[in-house]
């Protein structure tokens, strides 16, 4: 080949790349992409942004939640051992509103001693803390403390933050190795505008077992729910035997007088 023919083709060659490329400018490619190349999203959900919201207070009350929350000493071995609802009661301009505490969104903090230890449950907007004192024999929560920063229940109402306390008693009191069980509704008042509901409630610090419930003691709550059945129907049944024993005291009675005669 001579090199004028070289140069030809090599300009015919140029010329063809050139508009190739104009062309493909102009007009790209619609590239898609198969499953197999690129991997599938499936049941995605939106992203969550928060995943512990605000307390939303409620006007209607409703039966909290139960779960069972635990506190380990730093061996790891079980301090205190809960199981109950909470259900938070507010009175703002005359009016109750609810909230009830998420177990899911609710984490157990405190610390662990002989004598004395602390168990707080806490969530976003909130907590409620339990002081346990040993003292002889017996353990009882001394104070109970409870807090509320929840989302203003109206739009014109302000944000709020309701903080309240139970101090200086004995409550939930049990012997040492025994659990404290009420079935029954258990309220706090820890300020005249602000209270607290436990139901149902166990619970127990010091002395757990394999990190297990000792023996319950039963509430007083429970036990007139129990008892009053079983009062009512004695005093029922020993009135149907006085009535009947005072029938059968006068028939016989009749009976005599009438073989005098």
């Amino acid at each position: 080949m001579t090199h004028a023919s070289c140069y030809i083709a090599l300009f015919l060659l140029l010329s063809s790349m050139h508009w190739l490329g104009s062309s493909l400018a102009s007009n790209p490619l619609q590239l898609s992409a198969t499953a197999d190349e690129v991997p599938a999203i499936i049941n995605s959900d939106p992203p969550i942004t928060n995943l512990s919201p605000r307390p939303v207070l409620q006007p209607k009350e409703s039966t909290p939640p139960e779960f069972l929350y635990t506190l380990r000493n730093p061996q790891g071995k079980v301090c205190v051992r809960a199981s109950l609802g909470v259900e938070y009661v507010v009175r703002e301009n005359k009016k109750n509103y609810y909230f009830n505490v998420n177990p899911s969104f609710t984490r157990v903090s405190g610390y662990c001693g002989s004598q004395k230890s602390v168990f707080s449950l806490g969530f976003e907007g909130g907590h409620l803390q339990f002081t346990f004192i040993k003292e002889g024999d017996l353990s009882y929560v001394n104070t109970v403390r409870g807090l509320l920063r929840p989302v203003p229940p109206c739009k014109i109402c302000q944000n709020k933050t309701y903080v309240g306390v139970v101090n200086h008693e004995k409550l939930f009191k049990a012997k040492n190795g025994f659990s404290f069980q009420c079935k029954s509704q258990t309220t706090l008042i820890l300020a005249s505008y602000f209270r607290v509901k436990l139901v149902p409630l166990q619970i127990q610090a010091f002395d757990l077992g394999n990190g297990a419930f000792g023996k319950e003691v039963e509430c007083w709550d429970d036990y007139n729910k129990r008892m009053i059945p079983i009062i009512l129907g004695a005093v029922a049944a020993a009135v149907c035997l006085i009535a009947i024993l005072t029938y059968l005291l006068v028939r016989e009675r009749r009976n005599q007088g009438y073989e005098q005669l």
